[in-house]
């Protein structure tokens, strides 16, 4: 049975769309499965993406410029070709502040998925995204197209929790398959069992704003001006700006407008999962990102781990200097690599009963 469950990996072959730094791909890795490259626009995604998701290769090319021949040449003899990608979701997301231009070139890049998705034929496709994208037209028109060609197509907005990922993060996940009906795997945890941010970055030495771990370049927090280590230490884990002493509101929280983000300039609860990683998590003033019970914004390491990737996950060469903001921005947008390997699972376990 494990020889015949071998031969199956072997046959399988994964391209991942719109890769980034290869938190879908690390995932789908991890449950056993070969991924042959990410494809993605972003060239500083590269290093990391295959340093640590050898021997995939990173192809720095738009899917607008890809065509179904560029992919079935990479899927080349595996007898079961699967797609699997996140279009990114700034477009869908109800952090996000795009114009209206912005947000329609975003919505063609699912266009796109789905024109591949067409001219490749894959045995098993899987798209991943923010929930949000389930209230668009858009995302109608990308299930249509894909019925066209699949008669078993399931999708469910999946709850990062039940996957071991502490963060309470829901996301959208689509399957599509030739072989037979398929949906997600059963959660990897109860609720009982949910992951806690000081689970999960509780063991890191501790840091003052602005510092830096001189064993580990990624435990790094951003400085804090005064006035914000001032409100940091006015914060409570849980709580809001709205606790401050007055002389420490911004003149938007003073605004009537500014009632309804409570949540900005906010610390982590350390017996609870941290909130949904965005792009700006390193920012303390940009969520609920400070620290439980230290003054500062959390660490791109911290950032990583509530992302689930690996501790040894390399983001930057040894020895080059790490771009801050821009690291913290592709781990922000990575698809948490757990909920990848509940995708790769998924996968691996319907083409091997399907097989049968």
């Amino acid at each position: 049975m494990a020889k015949r469950a071998k031969n199956i990996r072997s046959q399988i072959g994964v391209v991942d769309l719109f890769s980034g730094i290869g938190g879908l791909t690390c995932g789908i890795r991890q449950a056993g499965l070969e991924v042959i490259a990410g494809i993605d626009t972003e060239g500083a995604c590269q290093y990391a993406y295959e340093s640590n998701n050898t021997p995939a290769k990173f192809i720095r090319q738009s899917v607008e410029e890809l065509t179904g021949n560029d992919l079935n040449a990479l899927f080349g003899n595996h007898r079961y070709k699967v797609l699997v990608g996140c279009a990114p979701c700034q477009a869908f997301s109800k952090y996000t502040n795009l114009s209206i231009k912005e947000k329609k070139r975003k919505w063609s890049l699912l266009h796109h998925f789905a024109r591949l998705i067409e001219e490749t034929s894959p045995d098993v496709v899987s798209m991943e995204n923010v929930r949000e994208l389930e209230d668009y037209d858009v995302f109608d028109e990308f299930v249509d197209r894909v019925h066209r060609h699949y008669e078993h197509v399931s999708y469910s907005v999946v709850n990062c929790l039940d996957y071991g990922i502490p963060q309470t993060r829901k996301r959208l996940v689509l399957f599509a398959s030739k072989l037979g009906p398929i949906s997600i795997v059963p959660p990897f945890v109860s609720p009982s069992e949910y992951q806690t941010v000081e689970a999960t970055i509780g063991h890191l030495p501790p840091l003052v704003a602005g510092g830096q771990d001189e064993h580990d370049p990624m435990h790094k927090a951003c400085r804090l001006e005064p006035l914000n280590y001032k409100r940091i230490r006015a914060s409570t884990p849980g709580g809001t700006w709205r606790d401050w002493p007055k002389h420490l509101l911004a003149d938007c929280h003073k605004a009537e407008s500014g009632e309804t983000y409570p949540s900005v300039y906010g610390r982590m609860e350390a017996d609870k999962p941290a909130p949904t990683m965005t792009t700006q998590f390193f920012g303390y003033g940009n969520g609920r990102f400070g620290h439980p019970v230290q003054d500062r914004a959390i660490s791109l390491r911290e950032g990583a781990l509530i992302q689930s990737f690996p501790p040894n996950y390399n983001f930057a060469p040894k020895g080059h200097p790490l771009p801050y903001a821009a690291t913290g921005r592709m781990i922000g947008n990575a698809v948490p690599v757990r909920l990848g390997e509940a995708i790769g699972l998924t996968i691996l376990n319907h083409i091997n009963t399907s097989s049968k």
